[in-house]
């Protein structure tokens, strides 16, 4: 497995499409809770187009899990420094959830670096400390099989969850090992994170994706992201908060025609 030496760390990641030296890269940024695998409905179509790079957030998949508290300045500088590893100058960016929240940083602080960005399931401020202290307490003391019964039904919509028990195991398995302290790690950093002074400095033209049902970024918070970034837009989607999943081929073609734009 390719890992790369950032910020004192060990990071995991993959490429896709590198054969194809001329195509311009593209980053996906996962969410709380999940790894690079939760981006596996998008590779295919994705990779036809772009060289893809995807991580596994610090303190996810096999990334090292550093102890926290983590910061939104060290998770979007993990995304320089391996960017800067594999001497990608410039790049598209796709994140979700805590991942989107990534690209809301990099985009507005480091805007040279990044064309066009798709911010998914996110918001500039997601939750609050009532949210995200005693589930990092939680975390901490119990695991995430403590949390996992939870979050789920968050994650996606109950006829989802009915109709594709398969994907439901395959996320639950990749939640429930997840490391403790990363996952609670993450979740100070979003606690900390305020970004909403900064969204007016995205010059990069933004797609904002939101899901209709979504209880932890709702589609209000995503109007509020979008309205707030010039010249942005906003697509929603008939899903949960884990919407490249519940709506992967709608998904994966927003995203893509998105990014195809000149």
């Amino acid at each position: 497995m390719p890992y790369a030496a950032v910020n004192g760390i060990q990071l995991h990641y993959r490429l896709d499409g590198e054969q194809q030296h001329d195509a311009p890269w593209v980053i996906l940024s996962n969410g709380l809770g999940s790894d690079l695998s939760m981006w596996a409905p998008q590779i295919e179509a994705l990779a036809q187009q772009f060289r893809v790079l995807r991580y596994d957030t610090r303190g996810h998949g096999h990334s090292d899990v550093p102890p926290g508290p983590y910061t939104i300045e060290q998770l979007s500088g993990d995304v320089l420094g391996l960017m800067d590893h594999l001497k990608i100058e410039r790049a598209h960016f796709c994140g979700l959830s805590m991942g989107g929240l990534t690209g809301i940083a990099l985009a507005a602080r480091h805007a040279s670096r990044f064309s066009r960005v798709a911010l998914c399931n996110t918001a500039a401020r997601i939750g609050t400390s009532e949210v995200w202290l005693p589930r990092a307490a939680k975390a901490r003391s119990e695991g995430l099989a403590a949390l996992v019964d939870v979050l789920m039904p968050r994650w996606f919509s109950a006829s989802f969850i009915a109709r594709e028990p398969l994907v439901l195991a395959a996320m639950r398995d990749v939640l429930v090992h997840t490391s403790g302290e990363g996952y609670a790690a993450n979740c100070d950093a979003l606690n900390a994170a305020d970004l909403r002074p900064e969204i007016s400095r995205i010059t990069a033209p933004t797609l904002v994706l939101a899901g209709m049902h979504d209880r932890a970024t709702t589609p209000g918070q995503g109007r509020e992201l979008a309205d707030g970034i010039a010249g942005s837009r906003y697509v929603e989607l008939d899903a949960a908060h884990v919407s490249n999943i519940e709506q992967a081929q709608l998904f994966t073609q927003t995203v893509l025609n998105f990014l195809k734009e000149r």
